[in-house]
C-alpha cells in the first residue's frame, strides 16, 4: 500500500478510531517505574480514571502500587481489552500488587465541579487511600493536588503498566457498579453501554429523559426533550420506594 493511499484511509477513520489505532502501536512496560526506582522512590503508583465521557453515573479512579518482583502480563489499555481479560487482569492485580485504592464521584458532583475536576478528585482520592502509600506517581495525562513526586504522562495507560493496571481496576469496577443499575432503568441498556453515547442510548434519552443519576450538565442529557419522567416511572415500579431507598437498593 502507497503511503498516499494509507493517508487517505486514515482520514476516513473517525477521531476515536484514530486514537486506538495509535494505541495499540504502543507498547505498556516499566519504563516509567524504573526510572522513578532509580531516583530513590520505593512505591510508584500508578494512577488512572474511567468514565470521563459517559452520560450516567459516576467517574471512578483507581491507584496500583505493582510488586517489582512479581509481573502481571498482559497489562495494557483497559479500552484495548475484552471484558473477560480485563476480569482475569483485575484479579490478578489484586491478588499481587503491593497496595491497590478505588475511588469514585457520583453524578451530582461531576455536575457540580465539572468531569475534569471531578476526575482529578476520584484520582486523588484513590492516591490517599493506598496502604502502604505511594511515595511517587505516575498518571495518566494530568497532575493532583497533593505532594507527592509525581510525572504526568500523555497516553500514560498505554505505555506505564503501573497506569495500566489502574486503568483495568477502574473500568472493572465501574463496569460493576453501572450493570447493577441497569434493572432499575432498563430503557437506557445500561448492561452493555455503559452509560456511553451509543444510539440506543441516545435513542431512549430522547424518548424517556434522563434518570436522577445521569450527568445532567452533559450536552445530551440536559437537551432530552422529556424531563426526568423515568423517576416516576422507577418509582411506581419499586412501589413508591424514596430515591434514597432505591439508592441503597441497588448500591
Amino acid at each position: 500500500m502507497s503511503l498516499k493511499v494509507k493517508v487517505a484511509n486514515e482520514r476516513k477513520l473517525s477521531p476515536s478510531a484514530l486514537k486506538l489505532r495509535l494505541l495499540k502501536r504502543l507498547r505498556c512496560t516499566l519504563k516509567f517505574e524504573k526510572r522513578a526506582w532509580i531516583a530513590g522512590a520505593h512505591l510508584v503508583a500508578g494512577v488512572d480514571e474511567v468514565g470521563r465521557g459517559s452520560l450516567f453515573g459516576p467517574v471512578v479512579a483507581a491507584a496500583v502500587i505493582l510488586d517489582p518482583g512479581y509481573r502481571v502480563r498482559g497489562l495494557r489499555d483497559s479500552k484495548l481489552l475484552l471484558a473477560e481479560r480485563r476480569e482475569v487482569l483485575s484479579e490478578r492485580i489484586r491478588a499481587h500488587a503491593i497496595a491497590w485504592a478505588i475511588a469514585a464521584v457520583d453524578a451530582a458532583q461531576i455536575d457540580q465541579i465539572n468531569i475534569y475536576q471531578a476526575s482529578r478528585v476520584a484520582m486523588r482520592q484513590a492516591v490517599l487511600s493506598l496502604r502502604p502509600s505511594a511515595d511517587h506517581l505516575l498518571i495518566d495525562a494530568l497532575r493532583l493536588d497533593c505532594e507527592l513526586p509525581q510525572r504526568a504522562i500523555i497516553h500514560g495507560d498505554a505505555l506505564s503498566a503501573s497506569i495500566a493496571a489502574a486503568s483495568i481496576l477502574a473500568k472493572v469496577e465501574r463496569d460493576r457498579m453501572v450493570r447493577q443499575w441497569d434493572p432499575l432503568f432498563p430503557v437506557y441498556g445500561l448492561a452493555s453501554n455503559k452509560g456511553y453515547s451509543t444510539p440506543h442510548h441516545l435513542a431512549a434519552l430522547r424518548q424517556h429523559g434522563p434518570s436522577p443519576l445521569h450527568r445532567q450538565s452533559f450536552a445530551p442529557v440536559w437537551n432530552a426533550p422529556v424531563p426526568q419522567e423515568v423517576l416516576a416511572f422507577m418509582l411506581a415500579e419499586t412501589g413508591g420506594d424514596s430515591l434514597a431507598e432505591v439508592n441503597e437498593q441497588a448500591g
